[in-house]
């Protein structure tokens, strides 16, 4: 099967919020809404004509957790007969929901469709497993949720363990990867100044905690980036995950925990015709490797060389590169073993710099990649990520606003 009639439209996310500050309070099917309708309006696409929601997400959260999909087609006025579809693949999420989109469109399932996903990870709840059969006597233990999702599924290592094991397996070094996430800091703050990231992102409403009567206020920039950092900064911050001399791992070269939602239309290149939906780029081909779960964080370098290798093409015919920033040393490592330029990869910030809401995050690179392609008038951009529990994962787009 070929990609060759799916084309990409219209991409759109919310703000990201930092863990627990603008969209706490937001359930994640009103930001998943937001998005997929402001996709629509960017596209001049009526909801009726939709026949297919995909929608990643890592970690089910309020009371239609489980059916948020569903939730946030009809909510976003896609006709009853839709179907919604609901996607995981970890930090792949994201990019896992525009391929399982665009599966539904070459199969003949779908010719117009929207990809869609988020994580309001402010909203996990805790968790006590003693409760529905009772717990005998004594005090019994809440489980945070998110623990479920930072650690690895096979040792229980926080992820952020793996990234040091990586670190210390390969030698890269503590500080580059303090000068990676300066220079992400930077980028995203230079993309904040110039209005790159404002042209991604739809405003959205949100409650005013603590007002009376309530009220809300409108959130419209990413907050978690720190463009007042300084490598002084960053340098004096302790190792989170091993401490010592042996730790290299900070809060200041890891990607954020952040909430948000991303969208982008995807559909069949004769149906965007006939509606009038401007292809803004192709889906190329896509792949997913595994790796050691120890090194998770190795995941983008195989899969990048499968996709590559499976296209024909090489590192020199790829105009920009997203490596996703779940940690400074996976894109060390990808840089390093792929031989990537730096000069065109992550242009605008990242993980570190814009923050990683996994079921958000595959989207907002692949909209950041449609956009620097049709500024620039380059040809390919390739999106890649380490996942969680030991893969990578990468896709390749192709311009067609040259």
């Amino acid at each position: 099967m070929a990609f060759d009639d799916v084309i990409l439209s219209a991409g759109v996310r919310t703000p990201f919020g930092d863990f627990g500050k603008s969209l706490r309070d937001v359930p994640l099917s009103v930001m998943g809404t937001h998005v997929v309708k402001a996709s629509l309006a960017r596209a001049g696409l009526d909801a009726a004509a939709v026949d297919h929601l995909v929608f990643g997400n890592t970690a089910p959260v309020d009371h239609d957790g489980l059916f948020v999909s569903r939730k946030i087609a009809l909510g976003a006025g896609l006709p009853v007969d839709s179907a919604a579809l609901g996607v995981v693949r970890a930090c792949g999420t994201g990019s896992q929901a525009i391929v399982s989109a665009a599966l539904q469109i070459i199969t003949g399932h779908s010719r117009v469709a929207v990809a869609a996903g988020g994580e309001n990870y402010s909203r996990v709840p805790y968790l006590a497993h003693k409760v529905r059969w009772g717990a005998t006597r004594g005090p019994f233990e809440f489980v945070d949720g998110l623990d479920y999702i930072y650690r690895c599924p096979f040792t229980r290592e926080l992820m952020g363990e793996t990234a040091e094991t990586l670190a210390q397996r390969f030698g890269h070094r503590r500080e580059d990867m303090d000068a990676w996430a300066l220079m992400s800091q930077q980028r995203a703050a230079a993309a904040m100044r110039s209005g790159f990231l404002a042209r991604q992102i739809a405003p959205i409403d949100v409650p005013e905690p603590g007002s009376k009567p309530a009220r809300t206020r409108r959130f419209e920039h990413d907050e978690f980036p720190r463009p007042g950092v300084t490598a002084e900064k960053l340098a004096s911050l302790a190792p989170v995950f091993r401490t010592g001399d042996g730790g290299s791992v900070t809060a200041g070269n890891s990607s954020g925990v952040t909430d948000g939602a991303a969208a982008i239309v995807v559909a069949h290149r004769e149906a965007a015709a006939e509606l009038g939906i401007a292809p803004e780029a192709r889906l190329v081909d896509y792949a997913v490797v595994g790796v050691p779960p120890e090194i998770m964080g190795a995941g983008p370098v195989p899969a990048v060389r499968r996709l590559l290798e499976r296209n024909r093409l090489r590192v020199g015919d790829i105009d920009y590169f997203e490596i996703n920033e779940a940690f400074a040393v996976v894109n060390l490592h990808a840089e390093r073993e792929l031989g990537l330029p730096r000069e065109r990869t992550n242009l605008y910030g990242g993980g570190i710099s814009i923050g990683h809401p996994p079921g958000a995050t595959g989207l907002r690179m692949t909209i950041t990649a449609m956009h620097h392609l049709a500024d620039t008038g380059g040809r390919y951009a390739v999106i890649s990520m380490c996942l969680g529990s030991g893969m990578g994962m990468a896709t390749l787009i192709e311009n067609l606003r040259r």
